[in-house]
């Protein structure tokens, strides 16, 4: 294979990149790019069983890149694609590939990790939860701001940003805060604000904003959070402006400003409360600050949820690790359940969590409170250090008041855990972490993942020292993208 050779081959698979995978003559080809598919009709890129022409633009013993110059046949699973930003967004790297597709290729995606960075053989991997709802399905929208007032999202692999006047995936509220915002922008001239924050509440209706800025003042930053209450509020008008009755109606709630890290509260509350209503109609009630953690897609976050209390299967009297805890939402959904089947073993059972980001931990203890629960303690730190200072594995450090590193004590000491809820980020767990894990003679592992490769990684190393793998689920919060969540079960051989 050489270098602008045009070679012919059938789409086997995609990367999170929204690249396209194949094969030429033994050679794994890897195909990005549109081309024309007819007259009016174009592919921003090639699809899961699409045979195509692509130009070889770099070239390797056994690999090559090369860009798509046409579709000879379409994929039976191939769909045009419904957003007008898609091909320049890159966000939604699958909107030209069916739903069930997609679900298809996610679970493939998640076996074929388990097997080839897990080590393990023929890994169950149940039925991907595939979700209902396909649109607006966000709490969260994080919108990047242009240099001449642009309010969207980043083109892929660059810095460029793109005006997103709509999109797919995001709630009314965010939508109109953005068009706030540029409108603001662009009349004031504003350049300090790179990036905004929308949160909206589901359950409640509650909306936040979070600007994040170069400076630590915003100049006219009243009159913007006066555009912003607005622009929500409209959404609960009719066409003349009059309020209407709505049960989905928004409310600004919380306006806040970031600057170098630090988040203050610029207008409103320091958090808006999400309501959560389960399968069995209990009700759980989160608090979520600027900062915190929150699953951004609440209806599939009951599914990926209910499953980890499946695999956590408490019983009662249980302690529980709940590690990067974020607010405390897995922890405390899992005592809520357990509440709902047996309020005594409710009783005897604590959760024990541990978060970096402070004012996450402040909500985390608030999330408690709020759903009356008073068996959980949460503690600020990395858990990769703290647990293993809790153990008694590693020393724990602090600064003191002259600025030294001294050495300080665990605030609790722990010699088991009976399970261990893991919702690490994307780069997984430190060996550190799981060694004090392994230590603690965990009898259950529920591992919640947004990284198929890293879970796969962190299992291999938990099966190696005396535990195994039983099953994975993955769960789709992220309907058009490329993103996959999977919560699996390890237990202690």
């Amino acid at each position: 294979m050489e270098k602008n050779q045009t070679i012919e081959l059938t789409i086997e698979d995609m990367l999170d990149d929204g690249r396209a995978f194949g094969r030429n003559e033994g050679c794994a080809v890897f195909v990005s790019g549109g081309c024309s598919i007819g007259k009016g009709h174009r592919a921003a890129g090639a699809v899961p069983g699409d045979r195509v022409n692509a130009k070889v633009t770099k070239a390797k013993k056994s690999s090559a890149e090369a860009i798509l110059t046409a579709v000879l046949d379409a994929s039976p699973d191939r769909i045009t694609a419904e957003c007008p930003f898609f091909e320049e967004c890159g966000g939604c790297t699958l909107q030209e590939l069916s739903y069930d597709a997609q679900k298809k290729l996610k679970t493939d995606q998640v076996r074929s990790k388990l097997s080839r960075l897990g080590g393990l053989t023929d890994p169950t991997v149940r039925d991907i939860i595939g979700a209902d709802t396909l649109k607006y399905y966000r709490n969260k929208a994080v919108f990047a701001v242009g240099p001449h007032g642009e309010v969207g999202f980043k083109k892929g692999k660059s810095h460029f940003v793109i005006d997103i006047e709509d999109c797919m995936l995001q709630t009314d509220a965010a939508m109109v805060c953005a068009d706030a915002l540029r409108h603001f922008l662009r009349s004031s001239g504003l350049k300090c604000i790179t990036q905004m924050t929308v949160r909206t509440a589901f359950g409640t209706g509650e909306v936040m904003v979070v600007l994040e800025t170069e400076k630590k003042e915003i100049s006219g930053l009243e009159k913007l959070i006066g555009m912003l209450d607005d622009a929500v509020y409209s959404l609960s008008c009719d066409e003349e402006g009059q309020p209407v009755n709505d049960e989905q109606a928004f409310s600004l709630e919380s306006v806040a400003v970031i600057h170098k890290g630090k988040s203050r509260i610029a207008a409103g509350k320091p958090s808006i409360t999400e309501e959560i209503i389960a399968d069995d109609g209990r009700t759980v009630r989160f608090e979520i600050s600027p900062q915190s953690f929150f699953q951004v897609n609440p209806e599939q976050m009951i599914r990926l949820y209910d499953k980890a209390a499946e695999y956590a299967a408490l019983q009662g009297g249980e302690t529980i690790l709940d590690l990067y805890c974020g607010a405390g939402t897995i922890g405390l959904w899992l005592l809520d359940e357990l509440r709902n089947r047996d309020e005594e073993a409710f009783s005897n059972t604590k959760v024990i969590g541990i978060e970096s980001v402070k004012p996450a931990v402040i909500d985390a203890n608030r999330n408690s409170v709020i759903n009356e629960v008073v068996n959980t303690r949460y503690f600020c730190g990395k858990a990769e250090e703290e647990l293993p200072g809790m153990m008694g594995l590693a020393k724990l450090y602090k600064w003191n008041e002259v600025n030294e590193r001294v050495e300080r004590k665990p605030e609790i000491t722990l010699d088991h855990a009976d399970v261990v809820i893991l919702d690490p980020p994307r780069a997984g767990c430190e060996e550190a972490l799981l060694d004090a894990v392994i230590k603690a003679m965990t009898e259950r592992i529920v591992y919640v993942s947004c990284d198929p490769g890293t879970l796969a990684r962190d299992i291999k190393y938990l099966t190696a020292n005396g535990y195994e793998f039983i099953e994975a689920t993955p769960v789709d919060q992220f309907p058009w993208t490329s993103h996959i969540e999977v919560v699996a079960k390890i237990q202690r051989r």
